[in-house]
């Protein structure tokens, strides 16, 4: 089994328009809501490949609720920790390729406020679920009340099992994540250069590395990845830009990595399935999909170097 840890789990909203007026009135062409956060987003993407998986994170309010009926109705097995406060909602306004702009805005809310004794009861369950986890996924922003060196501490958890880890994350909980020894880091470029400023992505990663990550895997967009390891850095370059909504590339990358890393699969195995996941999840309306016919068009063109 696969673990995913989201604590600011949401109810994802996505609003397809034709063409975003601003200043006007817009009719949305169609209306997507599901539960959401990166963690439940990472899941999907594995279980669409046949992979068990088990999302936790904490949940509360009707939006909690919400987010627990879809999460059943997807066949997605959880194990999430109750609050008092409500969950959140996040809303991606996203305009289809074919209209030539592809634009997609998203509008995060911050989350609930998360108690120090939810957060406890939280812990013990997770301690408890890496008992039968073969790897551990640890990903998005955190609520409210929670500490920022928390992933660090999730993933220092997991070590001390045995169970690699994957973090990805920003900010502050991305400058704390490399103390708890995860397996992999995932940052995007922007969000390494906040927290390693200055520098060359590739410098950049190997800061993270001095830091106690194993190993770190920096997504770029269009231009692929670059991943900086024990066994040496390598690149991986897409053959042509993918049009779509951006919204879960990342994700369904990092579900990529995460059946690379269960599998102990080679460094350029693991990027050109993550690329090609990534990729392929640009090309579907709503993050927690991915295209498998794009993938496999994609997979074999994508070069490690």
């Amino acid at each position: 089994m696969i673990l995913t840890v989201t604590l600011n789990l949401a109810l994802d909203v996505t609003y397809q328009v034709p063409g975003v007026d601003w200043d006007g009135v817009n009719r949305v062409s169609a209306v997507h809501r599901r539960a959401g956060g990166k963690g439940v987003n990472v899941a999907r993407v594995l279980a669409a490949l046949g992979q068990d998986v088990l999302v936790s994170g904490l949940a509360g309010g009707p939006t909690g609720r919400a987010i627990e009926a879809d999460l059943r109705a997807a066949g997605l097995p959880s194990a999430l920790t109750g609050i008092t406060a409500d969950s959140r909602t996040t809303l991606a306004v996203s305009e289809p390729p074919e209209t030539g702009a592809g634009r997609t805005a998203l509008f995060n809310e911050p989350g609930p406020e998360v108690t120090p004794a939810e957060l406890r009861a939280f812990l013990t369950t997770y301690e408890a679920l890496l008992a039968t986890a073969r790897a551990v996924v640890i990903s998005g922003s955190l609520p409210r009340g929670v500490p920022a060196d928390t992933y660090a501490a999730l993933a220092a958890v997991a070590a001390d099992r045995g169970v690699p880890a994957i973090v990805d994350a920003d900010g502050e909980p991305l400058r704390h994540a490399p103390k708890g020894r995860p397996s992999v880091v995932k940052p995007n470029a922007d969000e390494l250069s906040r927290a390693v400023p200055g520098g060359t992505p590739a410098e950049g990663a190997q800061v993270l590395r001095e830091q106690g990550a194993e190993s770190v895997v920096v997504s770029m967009g269009e231009e692929g990845l670059l991943a900086v390891t024990g066994g040496g850095t390598f690149r991986a370059r897409m053959p042509y830009k993918v049009a779509g909504n951006p919204t879960g590339a990342g994700d369904a990358l990092v579900a990529g990595l995460a059946l690379g890393l269960v599998e102990s699969a080679p460094w350029p195995d693991r990027l050109r399935r993550a690329a090609a996941l990534g990729a392929a999840a640009v090309a579907t309306p709503v993050a927690g999909e991915f295209d498998p016919d794009l993938y496999a068009a994609i997979h074999p063109q994508i070069t490690i170097t």
